[in-house]
């Protein structure tokens, strides 16, 4: 039977010190494969990055496997990026690790850069960026 979940993520910078904006959208499980213990959904959502613009992504996401999803809109300084997000599932469904392989775009600003730190479950952000604290949001940034 399909399924369909919501879901809204806090984003964060790869380095998890500062909070970068949210994840929104939608899965619909088409599949559970017992043999992998997992599922397979289509999932359509967007990461927005304040008032830096967003990135949308579609494509299937499996709970037990590394996932490529196609990058399908975008907006700000995200205008004219193409290529996709590889989604690494951590903790079923509050913990992903996203890696963004973007092209057509300039340089991204510094302050939405960081080395990203080893995805595993025992990994968190910093109190002061889940705090919502200045020094570790962007610029401008609302809950």
């Amino acid at each position: 039977p399909n399924c369909l979940q919501l879901l809204v993520l806090q984003l964060y910078r790869g380095n998890l010190e500062k909070r970068l904006g949210i994840t929104a959208g939608l899965s619909i499980l088409i599949q559970h494969v017992p043999e992998k213990n997992g599922d397979r959904y289509e999932a359509i959502y967007s990461f927005y990055f304040r008032y830096y613009g967003h990135i949308s992504v579609q494509g299937a996401y499996l709970t037990y496997e590394d996932t490529y999803l196609a990058i399908t809109g975008r907006s700000g300084i995200f205008k004219g990026v193409h290529g996709q997000v590889k989604l690494q599932q951590i903790v079923f469904p509050f913990k992903l690790f996203y890696t963004f392989y973007l092209e057509g775009i300039p340089k991204l600003p510094a302050v939405l850069l960081g080395k990203p730190v080893p995805p595993s479950p025992s990994v968190e952000p910093l109190p002061a960026a889940k705090a919502l604290e200045p020094q570790a949001t962007i610029p401008n940034h609302t809950n």
